[in-house]
């Protein structure tokens, strides 16, 4: 992808749509791009990752107990999606492994070149952070809204599951 690409893919993403042509293309200089083949890792589960990832085409699966016969995929994350916000934040470990169920190409934003943007571009930082919040916004929608369909599922079950 050369940087004229690059940077009409960050325009159009959640990173930036907040962002002045300026600031997309400051940010632009500061990310890099990653391509997966089908089944490659990004993240292992357990491992902590200082990259925030924004999924640009293909589709990322958040797999627990990878490789083993209670492998079950929780979530899957595809064109648009962000990757990695908490431990990109925080540098928690990754409760599951994110991997590459198509062929899936990411920009990653690591979080040293980030803090780089610290002090020099607060506003940029600043449009970043909101769409990190955001996105996990959504994922708590998302979390809340399930733990109601299950809550009712079980008591129209009368808690027989």
């Amino acid at each position: 992808m050369n940087q004229s690409e690059l940077l009409t893919t960050l325009r159009a993403s959640r990173l930036g749509v907040e962002l002045s042509d300026d600031q997309a293309a400051l940010l632009a200089q500061h990310v890099s791009m990653r391509e997966l083949a089908q089944g490659q890792t990004l993240i292992n589960e357990g491992e902590s990752d200082d990259h925030l990832y924004y999924v640009v085409s293909g589709v990322l699966g958040a797999v627990k107990n990878a490789g083993r016969p209670e492998q079950a995929t929780l979530h899957a994350a595809t064109a648009g999606d962000l990757v990695g916000e908490l431990s990109f934040i925080d540098g928690a470990h990754h409760y599951a492994s994110w991997i590459a169920l198509a062929p899936t190409r990411l920009v990653a934003l690591e979080r040293r070149q980030f803090e780089q943007l610290l002090h020099s571009q607060p506003d940029l930082v600043y449009c970043i952070m909101r769409a990190i919040v955001r996105a996990v916004h959504e994922i708590q929608r998302r979390l809340s809204m399930q733990a109601v369909e299950l809550s009712n599922y079980i008591f129209k079950q009368h808690g027989r599951y």
